[in-house]
């Protein structure tokens, strides 16, 4: 059973990466509470597929198809949902991938590839949408980091450079934004049993490190952090911002 949050109904939210994994749990749980939510994400059979799931349930979910390393099809997008549900209030940076990837093989062009899908839109975003939190008279801003610079994962330094990085935006976005009562927080999940984990890293080895990593001996799932996003979001949350809450699990 999840919470109910009575001030997140009607709330109009965006979520990217929307479409899977983690985001999808988020998009659900968000919808769950009678918000008005829009996802992007680049992969478009399945955003449509879970519009269509949840609009026939009933709720309100728009899919729009972003790429968010692109910039202006990312404003573009925005503007769009904005037309559609109104003023942002609740943002949720959501969107990355884990790609591996060696750190002596990184060329110029993988290292900015890896930031713009890893960080950089969440700047863009958070950027796009501060003008709505402001006429709303406040908002709440997710970006999800990663416990993999916590723990000092190697095989993907620029994705755990990019995770580390994260902390630092939402540090300065909550100081500069807090006196328009917009809260900035992150997220730090562990290891999450997304599809894409199961289907490409998760082996009898690594699950055994896992289980010996984690103080709560359960695989992590992506309701996890879709609840605790939930809890950030509403009003129960209202004086937290600036912070880093990792939900791992036990790892760090």
């Amino acid at each position: 059973m999840t919470a109910i949050y009575p001030d997140l109904k009607g709330k109009a939210v965006l979520v990217t990466g929307g479409a899977s994994g983690i985001g999808e749990a988020i998009v659900r749980a968000f919808a769950n509470q009678g918000a008005r939510v829009g996802f992007f994400d680049i992969a478009s059979d399945a955003g449509e597929s879970l519009q269509a799931e949840l609009t026939r349930a009933g709720q309100s979910v728009r899919f729009v198809k972003v790429d968010v390393t692109d910039i202006e099809a990312l404003r573009g997008g925005i503007a769009e949902l904005r037309s559609e549900l109104g003023p942002l209030s609740i943002l949720i940076n959501n969107a990355a991938r884990d790609d591996r990837h060696p750190a002596l093989d990184v060329t110029p062009d993988d290292f900015d590839s890896l930031i713009a899908i890893n960080f950089r839109h969440q700047f863009f975003v958070s950027q796009a949408v501060i003008d709505d939190m402001r006429q709303l008279g406040g908002g709440a801003i997710i970006c999800m980091s990663s416990i993999s610079w916590l723990a000092g994962f190697g095989g993907m330094p620029l994705y755990t450079a990019a995770k580390a990085g994260i902390l630092g935006l939402v540090k300065s976005l909550a100081r500069d934004f807090g006196v328009d009562n917009i809260r900035v927080n992150a997220i730090s999940p562990g290891w999450i049993m997304t599809e894409r984990q199961l289907d490409k890293w998760l082996t009898p080895e690594a699950d055994a490190m896992r289980e010996e990593r984690q103080a709560i001996k359960r695989r992590l799932v992506p309701d996890d952090i879709a609840r605790l996003a939930l809890f950030l979001c509403s009003e129960d949350a209202s004086a937290i911002t600036g912070q880093n809450h990792i939900a791992d699990g036990g790892w760090i």
